[in-house]
């Protein structure tokens, strides 16, 4: 009869690519960028409720919605930043490098949107037709930024400790 003691035993967990940016073991990155994510996708409903029913209410709303989530993923980006030139193995990683592009690409059309909504007397004035086609860039930029985020988790094991419990 075969020997299968070494074909049961159990694998030998990869080494954690661990966070710099981190409090307590637990990465910041991750932490900080759903609200300004949950902001950005937000700025969708309330430029569509402003194209549907023309309440100025909509283009104010959106106008707070886009500062959020511009100011919070320049926020998030930073935790994002240390990790990428501060551990060597996430920036090895090509996934790693195409996350970072496009979240900045997705933050320097938020800012902007904000911006001219800002600069703007009335935050509306500007909104048909090209604040709602940046809103809806950067929402694509978010998708696949978030895509990208989710593979280096789920794919390469980026700031997740396999071996604890």
């Amino acid at each position: 009869m075969p020997d299968t003691r070494a074909a049961d035993a159990p694998a030998a967990l990869p080494e954690p690519i661990l966070s710099r940016a981190a409090i307590a073991g637990h990465p910041l990155h991750p932490m900080l960028i759903h609200f300004p994510v949950a902001a950005l996708i937000g700025l969708l409903g309330t430029d569509a409720a402003w194209l549907w029913t023309q309440d100025p209410f909509w283009a104010r709303a959106g106008l707070w919605l886009a500062g959020t989530g511009a100011a919070g993923g320049w926020l998030a980006s930073i935790a994002g930043l240390v990790d990428l030139l501060g551990v060597a193995r996430i920036r090895r990683l090509v996934t790693a490098w195409g996350h970072a592009l496009l979240a900045v690409m997705m933050l320097s059309l938020a800012s902007m949107n904000w911006a001219l909504r800002w600069r703007a007397d009335d935050p509306a004035q500007w909104l048909w037709p090209w604040g709602a086609a940046i809103t809806g860039l950067t929402a694509l930029f978010i998708a696949m930024a978030a895509y990208l985020g989710g593979r280096l988790v789920y794919e390469k094991g980026v700031a997740v400790d396999l071996g604890a419990d």
